[in-house]
């Protein structure tokens, strides 16, 4: 089964929301646990606990677990094995964007099942042009797996990049959208091919409609909301992701505060699918 297949399936039965688990220094100190892989393991497989359950998707931050070396990976390997145990698919938030023999290193190493880093999808940047992804693409292909291409990020130095215009006119996001819209022609009911597009960027000035999953950073306690979810993606919003982190997990180490808060963000994201 395809990634397309199986977020959209994810979707209708669990909701919209993606969890974000990361465990950075300062979420840990709230939590009362030591920056040590000890507090690192208890929060992040507290936090799987409580939300894994209740989300469709739990997306974990790879550079939270790399900071502590290979404790840390065996930490993020735990908490991509228990979030897929639970129900939830796994989107592993690591950015990654390179070419050739290397680019095809990192779809083995997170995109081929026999990884114990393999997850559903990942995150991955096109900056060294849209064709140095192929040996992901290729690979997400092969095991029915998802790739997320940064394309318009919330972040203050994106626009330098995002919306700078090719010789042919287009923005470079609009460009890497097409490539997306491409990827997923003709894929039901939803290509398994997506954009990381933020929940704040304001407007987006672009078609956002790919026929693929959106995944929107940003939402809850950066700032956007429901209603801008709806003028940014429009039509598109039933297959937005919502990201929310923080606002998740300062519910924790409560296990019932966090699926709570779980419940309550999909009960408000609900109304994208109407």
């Amino acid at each position: 089964m395809s990634f397309g297949t199986r977020v959209h399936t994810a979707i209708a039965a669990r909701g919209q929301l993606c969890a974000g688990i990361d465990p950075h220094a300062a979420l840990l100190a709230e939590w009362g646990l030591a920056d040590d892989v000890a507090g690192l393991e208890r929060f992040a497989l507290t936090a799987v606990e409580g939300l894994a359950p209740h989300v469709s998707v739990v997306k974990p931050q790879s550079a939270f677990y790399e900071r502590f070396g290979s404790r840390g990976i065996a930490v993020l390997e735990r908490v991509i094995a228990e979030s897929r145990d639970a129900g939830a698919l796994v989107l592993l938030d690591v950015k990654r964007g390179d070419i050739g023999s290397t680019s095809q290193a990192y779809a083995d190493a997170y995109l081929d099942p026999s990884s114990p880093l393999a997850s559903d999808a990942i995150t991955a940047s096109p900056y060294l042009g849209f064709g140095s992804l192929d040996p992901l693409v290729e690979t997400a292909r092969r095991h029915g797996a998802g790739v997320f291409v940064l394309a318009l990020t919330s972040n203050k130095e994106g626009p330098e990049v995002q919306r700078a215009t090719t010789p042919g006119g287009r923005t470079v996001a609009g460009t890497m959208l097409d490539h997306l819209r491409a990827l997923n022609d003709g894929a039901e009911p939803l290509g398994s091919f997506g954009a990381v597009v933020g929940a704040t960027i304001g407007d987006a000035a672009e078609r956002l409609d790919i026929n693929g999953p959106l995944l929107a950073p940003g939402y809850g306690a950066q700032g956007g909301t429901v209603d801008d979810l709806r003028r940014i993606f429009g039509a598109a919003a039933r297959a937005v992701l919502p990201s929310s982190s923080r606002d998740l997990l300062r519910h924790g180490p409560d296990v019932r505060s966090l699926a709570d808060a779980a419940r309550r963000a999909n009960d408000e994201l609900s109304a994208l699918a109407g």
